[in-house]
């Protein structure tokens, strides 16, 4: 049986649907068993031994990146002490841990793709605690994957997609920043792979634990994004007027963004002999199913 933990956010959801559709066995949880009480994860756990908990996925975090700068203790909390403590949890019960990670654990200083074995060096207290809580995960159970990704969007809970295609719809022109360099990752291809990650295992295929980086393929800016949400949007009636988008060098925020967030995917295309989508591929896939 899998424990998937933050079943109610973007991912999260989309991988109970995935779950669901796939037959696996699975339970969720979200606010009402807290991560950074490691007594109710235990308890939990214990009072759900009907079925063995093999998997436990972890999809919980503190996501909000500006408000993090002032509410350190309780981002550090989520992200640094919930991953531990849901590390510890799955120890005492033999469980695999699959923890989502992500790129701002970099600092964005670069030119070419991250690989797992770089350094990292956060720019900010949301990454800053997430790659501790990468650390702590790691020195408490050798038996986990990491999976960091970026640039996340998908059909449930607030995204870029959403906000362009509102903003779109509303608006004569939209500014959007031509300056950070990434590549985005819908949540169903990623829900995918991580199904995909569990049944290999499953299937007696050997899956190395550590780190890995999974995207969608391709390098964009967020203006280039923008432009291809509407244009496709607009291709599929979604958008019923043009608007205009406008490239822009900043936008106010607290706390600065990786000018570069691209994330070397080869560690897991040869783990799990997969073939990643481009990210334009994927959007027309997402708008496709929602238009």
């Amino acid at each position: 049986m899998i424990w998937l933990i933050g079943n109610k956010g973007m991912l999260g959801t989309e991988l109970s649907m995935l779950l669901k559709k796939s037959g696996i066995l699975f339970i969720g949880t979200d606010r009402e068993v807290d991560i950074i009480d490691h007594t109710a994860l235990k308890n939990f756990a214990r009072a759900h031994t009907t079925h063995t908990i093999d998997w436990i996925i972890n999809c919980a975090a503190y996501t909000a990146v500006d408000k993090a700068e002032g509410d350190i203790e309780n981002c550090r909390l989520l992200n640094t002490e919930g991953p531990r403590n849901i590390a510890r949890v799955a120890k005492i019960n033999g469980a695999r841990l699959i923890h989502l990670s992500t790129d701002y654990v970099f600092n964005g200083q670069r030119s070419t793709p991250y690989t797992e074995e770089d350094a990292t060096n956060p720019i900010g207290i949301y990454g800053l605690t997430k790659r501790d809580g990468e650390i702590k995960l790691l020195e408490e159970n050798e038996k986990s994957y990491i999976i960091r990704t970026a640039w996340l969007y998908g059909k449930y809970g607030n995204n870029f997609v959403h906000s362009m295609l509102r903003l779109m719809k509303e608006q004569e022109s939209v500014s959007v920043i031509n300056n950070q360099r990434g590549s985005p990752t819908w949540t169903r291809i990623l829900a995918e792979t991580i199904i995909k990650l569990i049944q290999s295992t499953a299937e007696g295929k050997t899956i190395p634990y550590g780190i890995y980086h999974y995207t969608n393929e391709g390098e964009i800016t967020w203006f280039d994004f923008a432009k291809e949400i509407h244009a496709q949007a607009y291709a599929f009636g979604i958008l019923a007027k043009a608007c205009k988008i406008v490239p822009c060098s900043d936008f106010p925020a607290k706390v600065k963004r990786p000018a570069y967030s691209l994330l070397d995917k080869t560690k897991i295309k040869n783990a799990l002999e997969a073939t990643i989508p481009p990210w334009n591929e994927s959007l027309r896939e997402f708008l496709c199913d929602h238009a």
